[in-house]
């Protein structure tokens, strides 16, 4: 749709933003009623990131293990080349010989934010246990501190050594996920792309929830949920900026940072892609999807009616947050058989 020739500018598009989920729409409301009260600015981010260094929980190895349940380490392996050593955490049920199959996992927090350890604790209950897998969460380098490509190649270097260490681990390296939440969502999408490009490891398939793919912010649901929805665009283009620098704007932004600039989307791993009606993402998310097909590939796409960006983290009760893990869950199942039926 062209804003322009609809008559349809920034202003009238956050209008009509579609309705929230009732049970979500609560969760917004003690949020401050689905307004964005601070979004980032280049300003304000320094101050930000300090604040949630501060206040996001960054759980111990020991807190991991839950008192015997896991098996947890913390590794320090080699970085990318001219670059430091890339901190894993290496998790899996006890009990378990192994090899087992693994989850290569990158945390959201717009490229700016988060931290590794924090993801575990969900990802081994509700994944971990009941699919009889390991994880490894990857403590890449966050923006603007370090620009692009520094995160993806910190993915990348972790995703190498765990395939080459795979006895060390105890999984098995044919059977590997990738996969991150928002702004891990697009370091999946990305490492998908350069371990494809590169010969690297070939993962079995990518696990993109709500993935942040577009730095250039012009999509229809961007404009949408403008000032709407928890993360929107000023937010986005705060992110986009930390990570890029100079290249933040202009048409040289290559997909191993902006996964939907790429022009070739054959040979990749069977994509799990999800994402809300009512976020800033949206559109970027189904546009990616429909570029798989297009290439030939294997997505499976969800749109959740109602739900904003990070739904299933701040109402994690709500029936549509449960129907969302439950999805993720029959997928990855799905991925873990066929591979192990191979």
């Amino acid at each position: 749709m062209d804003l322009a020739r609809d008559g349809l500018g920034p202003d009238s598009v956050a209008g009509c933003a579609p309705p929230l989920d009732p049970e979500l729409a609560l969760a917004v409301q003690a949020l401050g009623g689905g307004v964005v009260a601070e979004p980032f600015t280049p300003e304000n981010l320094a101050a930000r990131q300090a604040r949630d260094v501060a206040v996001r929980p960054r759980p111990t190895v020991r807190e991991l293990r839950d008192g015997g349940r896991f098996d947890v380490d913390e590794l320090c392996v080699p970085g990318p080349p001219g670059g430091p050593d890339v901190t894993l955490v290496s998790a899996r049920p006890a009990g378990l010989d192994g090899p087992l199959p693994l989850l290569y996992y990158m945390h959201g927090g717009g490229m700016i934010l988060g931290n590794a350890p924090v993801v575990l604790p969900q990802l081994l209950r509700e994944w971990a246990l009941p699919l009889e897998m390991a994880v490894v969460s990857v403590e890449y380098r966050l923006a603007p501190r370090v620009r692009h490509p520094g995160p993806v190649e910190d993915c990348y270097a972790g995703l190498v050594w765990a395939a080459a260490h795979a006895a060390e681990l105890r999984i098995d390296p044919e059977r590997i996920v990738i996969g991150g939440k928002s702004a891990g969502g697009g370091l999946a999408a990305a490492l998908a792309l350069l371990t494809r490009d590169r010969g690297g490891p070939t993962p079995i398939g990518q696990l993109l929830l709500c993935p942040m793919l577009d730095d250039r912010g012009d999509t229809f649901s961007g404009r949408q949920m403008a000032g709407v929805d928890v993360w929107d665009r000023t937010s986005n283009a705060t992110a986009w900026q930390a990570l890029l620098g100079d290249l933040y704007g202009t048409p040289d932004v290559p997909p191993y940072a902006a996964p939907a600039r790429a022009t070739d989307l054959t040979g990749l791993p069977p994509a799990y892609i999800d994402v809300g009606s009512a976020e800033t993402f949206r559109d970027e998310d189904v546009a990616y999807a429909n570029a798989i097909w297009q290439a030939g590939g294997q997505a499976e796409l969800h749109v959740w009616p109602g739900a904003f960006h990070g739904f299933d983290t701040f109402a994690p009760d709500a029936a549509l947050s449960r129907e969302a893990r439950a999805a993720r869950t029959r997928w990855l199942r799905r991925v873990l058989s066929r591979s192990a039926a191979a």
